[in-house]
């Protein structure tokens, strides 16, 4: 409560929709990771894995388009309607006229976002959905509209529960000694 009555006192006022906060159940579990057994927690599961959702870092390299508001607005679109999501929101920011765009689209099932150098003709874009939705099918619109020469994806399967939930470790993180 120190940090809310902090931020209050900075001018900062907090939502109580948008403010999470812990409990513990009577045998000293915490609720907030495991939802009521009536509610559907939106986790998914690949052989056997069960994660928050798949997160693909996609590169597009020799893309066109990137500097077309209209242009990557359509293909945000496209990607959610393809890959089964949500949307709630898409804001995109032009940089100059001639300058690139970053961008998200706000998904129910959480967000794909979009930074471009048209300059460079290359676009970083993420793709991280949770839930009964098919993150994949978007590179393939990403694919179509942007027309890249190459295109690069990494997946990463986010709180898979083998690595976060079962070891009981929410803290971690790794560093380079350089930083350290």
């Amino acid at each position: 409560m120190a940090m809310d009555d902090s931020l209050l006192q900075s001018g900062i006022e907090l939502d109580s929709q948008t403010h999470a906060t812990r409990t513990e159940d009577a045998d000293g579990t915490d609720e907030g990771h495991r939802p009521p057994a009536d509610r559907k927690d939106y986790f998914c599961e690949r052989d056997g894995v069960r994660f928050a959702g798949a997160h693909l870092l996609v590169d597009l390299i020799g893309a066109r388009g990137l500097d077309d508001i209209p242009h990557i607005e359509r293909t945000l679109r496209a990607c959610v309607e393809v890959s089964g999501a949500t949307l709630l929101h898409v804001h995109l920011h032009h940089f100059t006229p001639e300058g690139g765009v970053s961008g998200v689209a706000v998904l129910a099932e959480s967000h794909i976002s979009i930074h471009t150098w048209p300059e460079h003709g290359y676009a970083a874009v993420d793709v991280f959905m949770c839930g009964d939705t098919e993150p994949h099918k978007a590179v393939d619109v990403l694919r179509a509209r942007f027309e890249p020469e190459r295109v690069i994806v990494t997946e990463h399967l986010r709180g898979k529960e083998s690595d976060l939930w079962t070891t009981g470790s929410t803290k971690r993180y790794t560093t380079d000694s350089a930083s350290a």
